[in-house]
């Protein structure tokens, strides 16, 4: 099954009075690229953030924010530590005794003690985590059944026009052997005409009269689009990594239509191998959306 790079997704946990939610969002990119917007205290979760995230989306351009509340309000700082707000204004009234400043403490004096004042980050990072990764693998969840959802369209409008270009493929099959035989006829006339010496060697006229119309012989490269049809088709039914497979495997199939343009003889091996290459483009650009 294939799947969009395109998606949403939003996953809350709630326990006691803290309330957690992660919002996913991911749009197309070459490479998974992967950018989050996570309170303070769980920057030193960050790797394991990531990792977690990465062993659930292989390829786009990835969105997280994690928010903690508690109660109503959104989570800023760790809890205050009274002991170390205590020890810090007992250190600016020393400060003051000393320096013999008579002016009040402020509360921008204390911010200056900031590192201090709030309790460790680890500890609370441990305590809340656990929540937090809930909440982040609901929001996946979500993310996840939206991109299989557009991947399934995707797959639908692909078959679509593999099926096309399979059409186009065995007209220009047919037409081929048919189109070669009438060229050679065409060009013998027109060489025993133009050349009065090969006349008088049927043999040698018609041996190099083969090889050109040998040139324009499509079938080696229709054989090769068929063969790259059935990979493209096998890749999206079995490989859950199918977008870098599948723009390759169009860059050959491409690589093979513009061969039987340039070696086309005939207006209706033309037109059909136009047609073909009009849908490969189409499967190329629609390949952009798949992880």
């Amino acid at each position: 099954m294939i799947s969009s790079m395109t998606g949403y997704g939003k996953g809350i946990v709630q326990r006691d009075d803290i309330t957690i939610e992660a919002e996913i969002k991911s749009l197309n990119s070459r490479y998974l690229d992967l950018s989050l917007r996570i309170p303070k205290f769980l920057l030193n979760k960050e790797f394991e953030i990531r990792e977690k995230v990465k062993n659930r989306i292989k390829r786009g351009k990835v969105y997280l924010a994690v928010t903690v509340r508690k109660g109503e309000f959104e989570e800023k700082f760790n809890e205050i530590d009274p002991a170390a707000v205590k020890f810090a204004v007992g250190l600016l009234k020393d400060i003051k005794k000393s320096a013999k400043i008579k002016d009040k403490i402020s509360l921008s004096d204390l911010m200056f003690f900031q590192n201090m004042l709030f309790k460790d980050d680890s500890e609370q990072a441990s305590e809340e985590f656990g929540l937090v990764t809930e909440a982040i693998d609901k929001a996946v969840d979500e993310l996840s059944k939206m991109r299989e959802a557009e991947g399934r369209e995707l797959e639908k409008d692909l078959r679509k026009r593999i099926r096309i270009i399979e059409d186009a493929l065995s007209k220009i099959e047919n037409t081929s052997d048919k189109s070669v035989k009438a060229y050679f006829e065409k060009i013998k006339e027109k060489a025993q005409q133009l050349v009065a010496e090969f006349s008088n060697n049927k043999d040698r006229l018609n041996m190099e009269l083969a090889l050109i119309a040998e040139r324009s012989d499509v079938t080696e490269e229709c054989v090769r689009l068929r063969s790259h049809i059935k990979m493209f088709l096998d890749t999206i039914e079995k490989s859950d990594d199918a977008g870098k497979k599948l723009n390759f495997i169009a860059q050959e199939m491409n690589r093979e239509a513009n061969t039987i343009n340039s070696k086309s003889i005939s207006s209706e091996i033309s037109q059909n191998g136009i047609s073909i290459k009009e849908e490969i483009e189409k499967i190329r650009e629609q390949i952009q959306n798949i992880e």
